[in-house]
């Protein structure tokens, strides 16, 4: 296994562990309202809100190669032969 997947392993045994010991009710404030609500549900919405925002801040950037970039298909063959110069041409022929 490689070193990423353990600590993956390791990390989700943790928060576990942390949740399971945290089930009590407590008092939870919203703006308007109060609740009593687990704990075990305060932390575990927490810590998942957490890890959405965290893949989202660092997930890969979409990059554009010039290997993407492909010809322009209205281009005609016929328009490169126009941008040759004068000399090139008597070379050629």
């Amino acid at each position: 296994m490689r070193t990423k997947t353990i600590f993956i392993i390791i990390f989700t045994v943790l928060i576990t562990i942390f949740l399971m010991i945290n089930t009590d009710v407590v008092e939870f404030n919203f703006i308007f309202v109060k609740k009593d609500i687990s704990k075990l549900l305060v932390v575990g919405v927490c810590t998942f809100i957490g890890f959405i925002l965290g893949y989202w801040v660092g997930r890969p950037k979409v990059t554009v190669s010039s290997y993407d970039q492909k010809e322009n298909p209205q281009t005609k063959p016929e328009d490169h032969k126009k941008s040759i110069s004068d000399e090139d041409r008597d070379y050629i022929s």
